[in-house]
């Protein structure tokens, strides 16, 4: 399962559909004479405003079927409550647009052709009211397409193990080390910084690993309530959680702080939370699960050997009853 909202639709702004409909209603309408072409650009005009917010409504995923990762990420980034009312009005105005076509398509065979012009300018006036009354609807709407859909690309289903720790202490290099390619690099829409997902298979079963800068790097109370909800929410992503400390203090963080943030972490996750000393070529004095030097490349496959016991995947094998 890749990332739910990478291919979502886009959201035309109210001016820009209203534009559309019209433009298109009036080279529809050119085609043919007298009432019929003015049915020709009602119909037109209806059915463009009716489908492209239907459009856009069914491109969003359920979210009731969502995995509970990218349910949270979404609901700390843009409030799912919220979204779904944006696309409720949506909805509303695409129904209301095929009911302004029902409600007027009859009438214009009533009378003349200038009557069914009259007409259908007023057709097209509750038109484009409609759209407006949805205006900020659809600017919410596509402003969420925007946040979400450059979410980093972190698929529940596949085992993950999540890297913490604070600046500096070796995160990043450690992913880079250990997958050595295949690494992506995202940005999540509520940090300034972005964060490398790579992937590493051991018995044709493929690990991610997650480095998280600007979440799992700092105390809680450090953290805005968005970026608190975004660690519940790879609280539901992590298999195993790797918490890298600095006994050295090279980094530029006492010790005693680094154990305190691993202490959380543990706290906080159901997953297994290892503790790995680096920089173990300057000193082990912390009690840790393991001990490695990515400068003098030590130990450091021992390290992701034991992130992948950890995690104690078991892929689900077909068998005959």
């Amino acid at each position: 399962m890749s990332q739910p909202f990478e291919t979502l639709p886009t959201t035309l702004t109210a001016d820009e559909l209203v534009d559309k409909a019209f433009s298109r209603a009036s080279r529809a309408g050119s085609a043919k004479s007298g009432i019929e072409g003015q049915q020709s650009m009602l119909m037109t005009a209806a059915n463009i405003v009716s489908d492209n917010l239907e459009n856009v409504v069914t491109g969003w995923p359920d979210f009731a079927d969502l995995d509970p990762f990218y349910y949270e990420l979404a609901d700390a980034i843009v409030g799912v409550d919220d979204l779904r009312q944006h696309l409720n009005e949506l909805s509303w105005a695409s129904r209301k647009a095929t009911d302004i076509r029902h409600e007027y398509e009859g009438r214009l065979y009533d009378g003349d052709e200038d009557t069914a012009r009259k007409l259908r300018k007023q057709a097209f006036a509750r038109l484009a009211d409609v759209v407006e009354e949805i205006e900020d609807d659809i600017a919410a709407v596509s402003e969420a397409r925007e946040a979400l859909r450059k979410l980093p690309d972190i698929r529940p289903d596949e085992p993950t193990i999540v890297v913490a720790g604070y600046p500096n202490v070796g995160k990043s290099t450690f992913v880079n080390t250990v997958t050595r390619a295949d690494n992506e690099t995202a940005s999540y829409p509520f940090t300034t910084t972005e964060i490398n997902v790579g992937h590493v298979e051991r018995d044709h079963i493929r690990y991610q690993l997650v480095d998280t800068p600007g979440l799992l790097d700092r105390p809680p109370e450090d953290r805005n309530d968005i970026e608190s909800q975004a660690v519940s929410a790879l609280e539901h992503a992590a298999d195993a959680v790797l918490v890298l400390v600095d006994a050295s203090g090279n980094c530029g963080y006492p010790l005693p702080d680094q154990l305190e943030l691993r202490d959380d972490i543990a706290g906080r996750f159901a997953a297994p939370v290892l503790t790995v000393c680096n920089k173990s070529d300057l000193t082990r004095d912390v009690e840790a699960d393991h001990y490695m030097s990515l400068t003098e490349d030590e130990n450091v496959d021992a390290v992701l050997a034991g992130a992948i016991e950890a995690v104690g995947y078991e892929p689900e094998l077909p068998y005959d009853e």
